[in-house]
């Protein structure tokens, strides 16, 4: 019996282990849509990740963990925040190019990151 216990205590540890190595899903709910459609949005989550204003509780989420991210290949992400950050890309390569490049010039300043998704971003019909 104490080594069931054990057991138990061992696979709650673990599960627990293996939650924390994932971002929050508590804003994967949010229309993406809706924000990449309304300018007054998009703007305020682009100043949050530019360092221009101030960021809502999910933005500031998301640039708490944008540099984890991009280094480890979104692997904390749920399979909703990867197509969520799939589409977002797109969207600012394709509608807001000089966005996108402030943003890189923040997040990937020696292209690091763009050398190392490039081809994934060609599988995915994003041309950097």
């Amino acid at each position: 019996m104490k080594f069931v216990a054990a057991l138990f205590v061992c696979g709650v540890a673990i599960m627990a282990v293996e939650a924390a190595e994932q971002y929050t899903t508590k804003y994967d709910n949010i229309d993406l849509d809706d924000i990449l459609k309304n300018q007054r949005l998009y703007k305020k989550y682009f100043e949050c990740l530019t360092n221009k204003g101030k960021c809502t509780p999910d933005g500031k989420e998301l640039k708490e963990h944008l540099p984890d991210a991009l280094k480890t290949g979104c692997s904390k992400c749920s399979e909703k925040q990867r197509a969520g950050s799939e589409k977002v890309i797109k969207h600012l390569i394709k509608n807001k190019p000089s966005d996108y490049a402030i943003l890189e010039k923040i997040y990937d300043p020696q292209g690091s990151y763009k050398k190392k998704y490039e081809a994934e971003a060609k599988k995915l019909g994003i041309n950097v």
